[in-house]
Parts: structure tokens; C-alpha cells; sequence
């Protein structure tokens, strides 16, 4: 049974990749060195810092610790500057009306972000009061697919994690979501997202009678599988 549903951010609700990877762009190019769209792909997922360790390596530039927070924090402050001017017109297609669905179902919804800046964007795009719980990179220590983020989310949501449906665009993420024992849906492309229990193009494919039937079928319910392998 479904009892609460958690989603991550980018790719998911809303697309700020595209942000990011401008921001990224202009870091890398400021040390001299390119910053590729298929780069930016194999950040998904991903904390700030951890991020900026894979970019530097890719320039082969080495900086120290302190050096790498102030990189960070150059990078974030381009970044804020332009999730700044976000809209509801940002979210993703289908995204609000099946948060709409799902509260309407009396199932609960969580956030489970790597990004620093989830609250602003959320606030940004009108999504902030459709989260019973909002769990980001200012709450957790550990980047995914660490599954932190989402245990902590569960917790918050007062929600075991067999009852929990991850909605997930990486494969960090749905790493993350299976270490923490729920059950994932992953947005995008399933030749990429092989780890996840089903796919979908994006949320506007997704609706409560949908997500019930995909919870009872036994590629989303591992404890039926167990029930029936005891019997």
C-alpha cells in the first residue's frame, strides 16, 4: 500500500539542469578549460561540492579544500541568480496536477533533493504548499546514493519505507531510493534507468489509480513477492 510518495527535484518537478549546467559552463571557463551538456548529465544526482570535484578533475585543475568552497559558492550565486527568475510556468508538465491527485488520495508527499536551493525554487514556482515534508542539501550530509535523503524524508512523513514511492530521474537517486528499501518510479529513459521498478517519460503519464496499480503488481511490491516465496 502506498502511504506516501517522495520526489526529487530536478528532472522531476521542475528542470533546472539547464541552469545548472550554464552555471557550471561558466565556471569551467572562467579556469580555462570546456564544460559539456554530456558532463552535465553525469552530475544528476549529485551534491554541489561532489560535483565540482568531477568538473575539476575533468579540467585537471587541482584546488585546495578552501578553494573549492569558493568555487562553489561563485557558481551558486550564478545559479540562485537565475532560479531567481523561475515561474510556475517552470514545472515540468503534469508534475503539479499529479501532487494535486496524490494529496487529494490522502497520500502523503515528501521532497527528497540534493539541491541547496530546493525551498527557494519551490517557493519560486508555487509548489511549496503541495509537500507535507521537504527534505534537502541544507538537511542531510550525505549526497545520493547515499539513501539518507530519503530515509530522513520517510521519517518526517512518519511513513515506513516499504510504503514509500520514489519518483527519481537519476541513477544515484534510484540507487538511494533501493538502499533505503522503497520502491522507485524513474523518470526519463529506460534504457538508462534500469535499476527502477517502472519508468515514465514524466509525471503527466502518472495518476493515483495508476501509481495503486503499479503498487499491488508485483514488480512494485516486494512484500508480496516475499509472502508468496514463505508460502
Amino acid at each position: 500500500m502506498v502511504q506516501a510518495c517522495i520526489f526529487d527535484l530536478d528532472g522531476v518537478i521542475v528542470n533546472t539542469a539547464v541552469y545548472h549546467y550554464k552555471a557550471w559552463k561558466k565556471l569551467a571557463n572562467e579556469l580555462e578549460f570546456d564544460f559539456t551538456e554530456a558532463q552535465n548529465e553525469k552530475l544528476k544526482g549529485l551534491s554541489r561540492m561532489r560535483s565540482l570535484q568531477l568538473i575539476l578533475e575533468w579540467g585537471g585543475v587541482d584546488k585546495t579544500p578552501l578553494e573549492q568552497q569558493e568555487l562553489a559558492a561563485i557558481k551558486n550565486s550564478w545559479y540562485v541568480d537565475m532560479i531567481n527568475r523561475m515561474t510556475p510556468e517552470d514545472v515540468l508538465p503534469g508534475a503539479a496536477a499529479f501532487l494535486q491527485q496524490v494529496r487529494a488520495a490522502g497520500i502523503k508527499t515528501g521532497l527528497g533533493s540534493a539541491s541547496k536551493n530546493a525551498g527557494l525554487i519551490l517557493e519560486k514556482t508555487g509548489l511549496l504548499h503541495l509537500f507535507d515534508a521537504v527534505v534537502d542539501g541544507n538537511t542531510v550530509t550525505a549526497s545520493k546514493p547515499d539513501p539518507q535523503v530519503f530515509l530522513q524524508c520517510a521519517k518526517l512523513l512518519h511513513t515506513r519505507p516499504a510504503h514509500c514511492v520514489v519518483f527519481e530521474d537519476a541513477i544515484a537517486g534510484i540507487e538511494a531510493a533501493k538502499a533505503a528499501g522503497m520502491k522507485v518510479i524513474g523518470i526519463g529513459d529506460p534504457a538508462v534507468l534500469q535499476g527502477a521498478d517502472e519508468v515514465v517519460k514524466g509525471l503527466h503519464e502518472m495518476s493515483v489509480e495508476r501509481l495503486t496499480q503499479k503498487a499491488k503488481s508485483k514488480k512494485l511490491n516486494p512484500e508480496a513477492k516475499s509472502k508468496k516465496l514463505k508460502a
